[in-house]
């Protein structure tokens, strides 16, 4: 496991013991690092209160794209005026 991967352990730890989310999807282009769905996971309850971490992790349904697709559909409502 790289530092990367335990920095941002350690970030969605801070955010998962203030507001527990359902679910973490991870979307642009960290979405496409297969390996932080399986080491992510692993790291994360050393930094969480508690120490138990049972929130699922996930892609974002269009993956590295949903960028260029919402800009795309913004352009598209913006010549309707």
């Amino acid at each position: 496991m790289c530092d990367c991967e335990r920095r941002l352990a350690q970030s969605l730890a801070a955010y998962s013991n203030i507001i527990d989310p359902d679910v973490v999807v991870f979307v642009g282009s960290v979405s496409n690092i297969q390996r932080f769905y399986h080491n992510i996971p692993q790291i994360l309850p050393e930094f969480i209160f508690g120490g138990e971490y049972q929130t699922p992790m996930g892609q974002a349904v269009h993956g590295d794209s949903r960028g260029v697709r919402g800009a795309a559909w913004l352009w598209s409502v913006g010549d309707q005026s």
